[in-house]
């Protein structure tokens, strides 16, 4: 009777402290989801003031007037500080964004996913042991260093292969923030492709297939939801990266497709600006404009992760 008592116990202590695992687990998921719901509430009130007069009781009437919003979202020039006639067209630093990213991420993901093959099931466990620290030591180097050298060192490297027009571009940004994705890709990257189950890769040895055949055929299928959140989460990084693009792409306001002539991020423009405008004035509002826009692109790409990541997700047994 005694033992049952102890066992009923020893039951009860067990599901209590389950419970109150995950009710911890549930409050940092829930605050994680409150504080991005807080950004974006601040971002979006703060913007709202510079296409409507409807929150004029919270925030001072521009005397300006406020801004249409198909000319910000469409218009392809950045003027604000015209006294004749300020513009507030994103185009040209919405494209330049894209652009940049673009360029990091066709240089990014091949050598990152390369380098993650590899690190994680071909170098021997010294090569090993030697390049992930390297690896995750590139990780922790500041932007602005990144930035700086992209200023001084890339863009002459570049210079003198290219000769582009400006030596500060498009392209150098782009070559820069894929040095910076590299790390961030190879480390999630490599623990998507351990968790994948020994047997798996025992099996395809056992049916004959070589060493490369099982990487391409067997391992890279089973860990490519968590290799695609690694691209995408390294993306991510490089469109909201801020330093390296202020000091790296000319910042150029004109609206251009080619990568060899200086732009200006999304980013750029609002650490660049944000600190030389009058606090609630039009100028400063279409800056956080800018800001939800940039929020609601992140949001749109991790969504798109989220989609990608369960079409091609896997379980094995």
């Amino acid at each position: 009777m005694a033992s049952k008592v102890s066992i009923r116990k020893a039951t009860t202590r067990r599901r209590l402290k389950e419970k109150l695992v995950w009710l911890g687990l549930f409050g940092v998921s829930d605050i994680s989801a409150l504080v991005l719901f807080i950004v974006f509430g601040f971002l979006l009130v703060n913007a709202i003031p510079a296409f409507t007069r409807s929150l004029d009781f919270l925030f001072p009437v521009h005397p300006d007037g406020v801004i249409n919003l198909s000319d910000f979202l469409f218009g392809t020039n950045w003027d604000p500080t015209n006294p004749v006639s300020p513009a507030y067209g994103i185009v040209p630093m919405f494209v330049a964004t894209l652009l940049v990213s673009l360029v990091a991420a066709c240089i990014a993901i091949p050598i990152g996913i390369g380098c993650t093959i590899y690190v994680a099931e071909i170098a021997s466990p010294r090569v090993r042991s030697i390049l992930k620290p390297a690896i995750e030591v590139l990780a922790g180097i500041p932007s602005v260093v990144y930035g700086f050298f992209a200023l001084v060192i890339l863009s002459q490297w570049l210079a003198g292969i290219f000769d582009p027009p400006n030596k500060l571009n498009l392209f150098n940004g782009g070559v820069m923030l894929a040095v910076m994705m590299i790390p961030i890709m190879v480390s999630l990257s490599e623990d998507a492709i351990n968790s994948v189950p020994r047997h798996l890769r025992e099996a395809s040895y056992a049916l004959g297939l070589t060493r490369w055949e099982t990487i391409r055929g067997v391992v890279v299928p089973a860990a490519a939801s968590g290799i695609v959140a690694a691209i995408v989460l390294s993306i991510g990084r490089a469109i909201g990266e801020t330093m390296t693009v202020l000091m790296a792409t000319g910042n150029a306001r004109a609206l251009t497709f080619n990568l060899f002539q200086s732009g200006q991020t999304m980013t750029a423009v609002i650490a660049s600006e944000t600190g030389e405008v009058p606090f609630y004035s039009l100028h400063y509002d279409a800056l956080f404009a800018i800001g939800v826009v940039l929020f609601v692109l992140t949001f749109v790409i991790n969504l798109l992760a989220d989609w990608i990541m369960h079409r091609v997700r896997e379980e094995y047994h």
